[in-house]
């Protein structure tokens, strides 16, 4: 499995694990806070790998 689809599936667990902790504690939880920045991370390296690929170009 490459980079990218690894970070793909983490990204899918991420979002639907922060989507049921936002559904039963309040936005500022700091479970909420931890999972949306976790997420966040998630995102950021995505980010950074798409910008690796299309450099490489």
């Amino acid at each position: 499995m490459s980079e990218l689809d690894e970070i793909v599936n983490q990204i899918e667990d991420l979002r639907s694990s922060t989507i049921k902790v936002q559904e039963y504690k309040s936005s500022t939880d700091p479970e909420a806070v931890a999972a949306c920045h976790e997420l966040h991370t998630a995102l950021d390296r995505y980010q950074g790998i798409l910008m690796r690929i299309i450099e490489d170009k």
